[in-house]
């Protein structure tokens, strides 16, 4: 078993805050995150598949593929976007790093499969001391 990683990169706006909970109660839990005029981060996400090597093509599976994947499906609708209000796939969410890489595992999975691999890990840096790893169910 082979396993390749892609690195993407984007930008977003977001706001850290559960709608049932007052902004005190917001600050309480998520801090300066919470504040209602939203602050970004210069995210990184690593896309991990895992398969064996195709004897025809020497790959795992070709990585400009899975990059227009990751792209076309995740990074593209997330980049220089409010991760609140913008994105189809984060809405009704709490945009946490955690829920951020649950939700692409959930773009991604299929679409990989598809292409001949299987989605083993998502890994999204959110700073550079802060990041977290997803390996589905």
């Amino acid at each position: 078993m082979i396993y390749i990683t892609r690195r993407e990169c984007f930008s977003s706006a977001h706001r850290l805050f559960n709608p049932v909970l007052s902004d005190s109660g917001n600050f309480e839990i998520y801090g300066k995150c919470s504040n209602p005029n939203w602050h970004g981060h210069n995210y990184i996400m690593y896309v991990t598949v895992r398969g064996e090597v195709n004897s025809e093509t020497g790959m795992v599976m070709n990585m400009k593929l899975l990059g227009d994947i990751v792209r076309r499906l995740v990074t593209d609708k997330l980049d220089h976007h409010n991760l609140n209000t913008d994105v189809d796939f984060l809405q009704g969410v709490i945009t946490t790093s955690e829920n951020i890489a649950i939700a692409a595992w959930n773009q991604l999975a299929d679409e990989i499969k598809k292409a001949g691999a299987e989605l083993y890990k998502i890994k999204i840096a959110e700073t550079e001391n802060n990041y977290v790893e997803y390996y589905g169910n």
